[in-house]
Formats: structure tokens, C-alpha cells, sequence
């Protein structure tokens, strides 16, 4: 009977054997959900604050729906050039700087995946040192202005063009890639370069999507660069701008405001938090279903 109701069982349930194991899982169930909790509160916190007003928001430490919505503070934003600007270089500089970093990274790994390329181990090792050991803020600094490139985008870009740790994964992938299907192509008149781009490139869509995630992210969070290479404030990224609205001199971050114009300055902060993260967030789930498995290929053989 027990033989015959354990082959009937939908496959994928789990049984429980033990009181242990039922009070396990609802540990972790509780632990799980107060961590997810813990993050998601200070998110909804943000939001609704940023529909609030200053009044409430001074008057209330914490709350989760604002009891009048308002949204002057986005009224604002919007209305206003530095803000929009700001918004504007950021979006501009995260594209331009993913395609070329997600470009130049996989241009890299492709040679360095071929065991026949001269002088492969030495630019391997020398990628590997850079893990390790990195030039500083300094040397970079000069490095960036004998280039000419200060108050230039491309300071944003091409000092962190490479991530070495991901140029190893995605070389581990091509490297797993069957090369009778590089063969194929070049035997039907395919040069390198069109082997790369016409038969590598498409097959390697998860590892794309996951590492222009990480690439974008790190671009669209990136605040040390801005603060160390622009010094001019028409072209703050929006991380800048962030900064600069939340500490104690927040009007003059907006500009040559006069200072009898009212700007609501604590929904204003909650507001550009929210517009900061809000494209990330947007842009994640159409890359999810490649994510979990992009972060895994590369990273392990089968």
C-alpha cells in the first residue's frame, strides 16, 4: 500500500520524515522572511516619502503610505534642468559604457580562450595580477589626466573598461564552446572575425545579458569616479547629484537657485533615490530568465 501511494506522488513534493525537519523549515521561513523584510521596508519607506509632505515627512520617523499624496517633489524634478540633465548623462554614459565595456571584455577573452595564441600565459598572468593588485586612486588619477580625458565622459568609461574577474569567466566559457562549430564556419570561408561575431557572440546570449547587467549596475552606481574626474557640475551623473541633495547644502546641488524658491528638500532626497534605482530595477527582470544561468556558465565544467 505505502509502495503504491509513494509511486502516485506528484514529483517535486516534499515529505516530511521528522519533526525536526518541520521545524527547520519554518525557522528558515521566518529567518527568510524577516531578511526579505528588512530589505524591502527601507525601499517602500523611500517611496512613500517621496510622495509625501515635508510636513508629514518631518513629523513621522517612519511610515509606509503617507497619509496626503502629493507630488510636487517629482513636479520639481522634472521641471527642473540640472535634475533632468543629470538623469539624462547618466542613462547616456551607463549605455555607451556597457556596450564598450561588454564589447571590449569579450573581444579580450575570445584570443585569450585559444591555447595556440602567443604570449597567451604571460597576458593571462598579468590579467591575474591586476586582481590582486590594483594601480590606486593616484596613479589612475594621473593616468586619466595625461590623457586629456578630465571632465571628459570617457573617464567614466574606460579606466574600469575590463573587469579582469569577469574577463576569466567569460574566457572559461568560450573555452567550453565546441570548436567544431568554429571549424565549420571557417571551413565555409569565415575569418576570425566573423567566427567571433557570427557564431560566438550568438551563442554566448546568457553570459551577455549577465555581464551587461554587472557592467551596467556597476556603471550606473559608479560615484567615485564622477566625484574624482568631473569638475564640472553641468555634468554630474546622477549618483553625484545624490550626494549632493543630501547633505546639509542641498540647494546649491540644483543650481543658482534663489533662495526665496521654495523646493521641497527632504521629499527631493527621497525622490532622486527613487528615480536612481528605479531603471535598474526596471531593467532586471528582462534579463532574469539568462541571469541564473549566465552567472553560472563559465564558472564550472560539465
Amino acid at each position: 500500500m505505502s509502495d503504491n501511494t509513494t509511486a502516485t506522488q506528484p514529483a517535486g513534493v516534499r515529505h516530511y520524515s521528522s519533526l525536526g525537519s518541520r521545524v527547520f523549515d519554518t525557522l528558515n521561513i521566518i529567518l527568510l522572511g524577516g531578511l526579505a523584510l528588512i530589505t524591502v521596508l527601507p525601499l517602500f519607506y523611500v517611496l512613500a516619502g517621496s510622495f509625501a509632505t515635508e510636513g508629514e515627512i518631518s513629523a513621522r520617523p517612519f511610515f509606509l503610505w503617507p497619509e496626503k499624496f502629493v507630488t510636487s517633489t517629482y513636479e520639481y524634478i522634472f521641471a527642473n534642468d540640472t535634475l533632468l540633465r543629470s538623469l539624462l548623462t547618466t542613462i547616456v554614459v551607463t549605455a555607451v559604457g556597457t556596450v564598450v565595456q561588454v564589447l571590449l571584455t569579450f573581444s579580450m577573452a575570445y584570443p585569450l580562450a585559444k591555447r595556440y595564441l602567443p604570449g597567451r600565459t604571460l597576458v593571462l598572468n598579468l590579467v591575474i595580477f591586476t586582481l590582486v593588485f590594483g594601480g590606486g586612486i593616484v596613479p589612475t588619477y594621473l593616468v586619466v589626466r595625461d590623457l586629456g580625458l578630465l571632465d571628459s565622459y570617457w573617464a567614466l568609461i574606460l579606466p574600469l573598461a575590463i573587469n579582469p574577474f569577469y574577463l576569466i569567466i567569460v574566457k572559461s566559457f568560450f573555452q567550453e564552446l565546441p570548436q567544431a562549430l568554429e571549424e565549420a564556419a571557417r571551413i565555409d570561408g569565415c575569418n576570425e572575425m566573423g567566427v567571433f561575431f557570427k557564431i560566438v557572440l550568438p551563442l554566448s546570449k546568457p553570459i551577455i545579458a549577465t555581464f551587461s547587467l554587472f557592467y551596467a549596475v556597476a556603471i550606473w552606481n559608479d560615484y567615485m569616479s564622477p566625484l574624482l574626474y568631473i569638475n564640472d557640475n553641468s555634468k554630474w551623473t546622477l549618483q553625484v547629484l545624490v550626494r549632493q541633495l543630501t547633505s546639509p547644502d542641498a540647494a546649491n546641488a540644483i543650481g543658482a537657485l534663489d533662495s526665496a524658491v521654495f523646493f521641497p528638500q527632504q521629499g527631493l532626497k527621497f525622490a532622486v533615490v527613487v528615480i536612481a534605482t528605479l531603471p535598474i530595477l526596471c531593467f532586471y527582470p528582462f534579463l532574469q530568465k539568462h541571469f541564473a544561468k549566465g552567472v553560472l556558465i563559465g564558472s564550472v565544467k560539465e
